[in-house]
């Protein structure tokens, strides 16, 4: 059961695009959270990003652009992107990879119709499912440099990524960094550990990325407000054979704050790292963007410190749901199905909603209520 609870009014707009943003990620899952990437034209860039995770989104700006591939594994020859099962060229030219692996490293390259070479990108999708994961708080060191022996003194380290926002703010939280395996000769520039190795990075062990955690917190700044549109799930089943169940995030990933609370009480990766607390497990190679449950309570998920989802477990079988007023409610199934995405029908009903949601964002009635509902069927 699923619902969109609404909060103050405030100008229509600011209300609104949330939700939209919510609806749309649940009955369109392929324009869910991704990781754009762009480049200069007619240059070559390299990106190192991990693998596991969110879809990937490259950049060209041409349209019914003609994109190659040449993977670790091809010996430099381009193929064409037609045999790469998780990858898809959209007609605005950009190229969708869709939860990647690592075997998805290697070159990407945009052409225009004509042959001009318009994008080009080296892409090292490290494993995460090598990620090491250290919190400051627990004492816990990220990974020492280390050096091989190919006869160019090759410096193997981790280049990380600025720091992400506080997940919470106004009360305590934590905040998390990446960070990639990168190796440098002498004078020359550091590249991912993927592209250097080629196919003998498998036989380093040191070549995986990492995360690094800390304690945080920060005031909410002067612009931040809280809409209170948030989507409600309601009887989740814990499976009867495990007494679990998996709950999804929406719009999380390990590329952004991410933050779940049971009864109101926050679950740390502290805790989790530390084996204190056991009541639950957030899932690390997606950054928390996944949680297993296995007792009945309220559960609440902040992404970007913003409140986006909220779950109601039960252990009971699920019965006749009720509307209840400023909620919109929606069946479904287990846990891990929330965002598989909803059938055929519901998919009509909610782009109606979305049509109307539009119409009303940029003609709004001067008699709307102060805590006007929608409703999804």
């Amino acid at each position: 059961m699923s619902s969109v609870a609404a909060g103050p009014q405030l100008p229509s707009q600011s209300i609104m695009f949330p939700i939209l943003w919510l609806l749309l990620g649940f009955t369109l899952p392929a324009l869910g959270f991704h990781i754009p990437v762009s480049c200069p034209q007619a240059e070559k860039c390299q990106r190192a990003l991990l693998s596991d995770s969110s879809d990937v989104l490259l950049s060209c700006s041409v349209s019914k652009a003609h994109w190659s591939y040449s993977g670790l594994s091809k010996d430099g020859h381009l193929v064409n992107l037609s045999s790469v099962s998780n990858v898809e060229m959209r007609p605005e030219g950009e190229l969708a990879i869709r939860n990647p692996s690592p075997y998805n490293t290697g070159l990407y390259l945009c052409q225009a119709k004509n042959g001009t070479q318009v994008a080009q990108y080296e892409i090292d999708f490290q494993d995460a499912n090598k990620l090491h994961v250290t919190h400051k708080g627990l004492g816990q060191s990220p990974l020492p440099n280390s050096t091989l022996n190919l006869g160019n003194m090759e410096l193997v380290y981790t280049q990380w990524e600025p720091w992400q926002r506080c997940n919470r703010c106004g009360k305590p939280g934590e905040r998390k960094r990446l960070g990639f395996c990168y190796i440098k000769e002498p004078l020359k520039d550091p590249i991912p550990c993927g592209l250097y190795l080629g196919k003998l990075r498998m036989w380093l062990v040191r070549a995986r990325p990492e995360v690094q955690v800390e304690a945080c917190h920060v005031q909410c700044e002067d612009s931040y407000w809280f809409t209170g549109d948030y989507v409600v799930f309601d009887n989740f089943r814990l499976m009867e054979e495990s007494e679990s169940a998996w709950l999804s995030c929406p719009l999380a990933s390990i590329y952004r704050p991410v933050q779940w609370e049971a009864n109101n009480t926050p679950l740390t990766w502290e805790g989790q790292l530390s084996s204190r607390d056991l009541s639950t497990f957030m899932d690390l190679l997606k950054g928390g963007q996944q949680l297993q449950i296995f007792q009945p309570a309220t559960y609440r998920c902040f992404v970007d410190q913003e409140l986006v989802a909220q779950f109601n477990p039960t252990k009971k079988r699920p019965e006749t749901q009720r509307w209840q007023p400023g909620k919109i409610r929606a069946p479904l199934g287990k846990a891990d199905s929330v965002l598989e995405g909803l059938k055929l029908m519901l998919l009509m009903g909610s782009a109606l909603v979305v049509i109307g949601l539009l119409c009303k964002v940029f003609h709004p009635s001067q008699s709307k209520k102060r805590s006007q509902i929608l409703l999804a069927k």
